[in-house]
């Protein structure tokens, strides 16, 4: 298991069956039953995928008689989507130092014809 919560989140998001249970909870709350049928698994693949993502603490399960309500905890994302801003911001820097390199070699160019 990843020492940090980063590293749990992003391992949990690293599964596109967990990316699709996170969506389908980002509109709302819903059961592993519901959760499970556009998926061609079973109810305890499914259950192993939840248990993942509520070890990296994107999600809670709750009880509520018999139903057992899944609801979305989106505030490691937010931890996840401030790291990746951060690189960004990077490539964004990067593309504009590129692009002022370009004009300047287009004025040169020019200059020269």
């Amino acid at each position: 298991m990843p020492a940090d919560l980063l590293s749990s989140t992003f391992s949990a998001l690293a599964d596109p069956t967990r990316r699709a249970i996170l969506a389908r909870l980002a509109k709302g709350d819903s059961s592993v039953t519901e959760l499970a049928q556009p998926f061609k698994m079973t109810l305890p693949g499914i259950s192993k995928h939840l248990k993942v993502l509520e070890r990296a603490g994107l999600i809670v399960r709750g009880r509520d008689a018999q139903w057992r309500p899944c609801h979305l905890k989106a505030a490691p994302l937010k931890d996840a989507a401030a790291w990746i801003a951060d690189y960004r911001r990077f490539w964004e820097e990067s593309l504009d130092r590129l692009g002022e390199y370009l004009d300047d070699l287009q004025k040169e160019h020019k200059t020269q014809t």
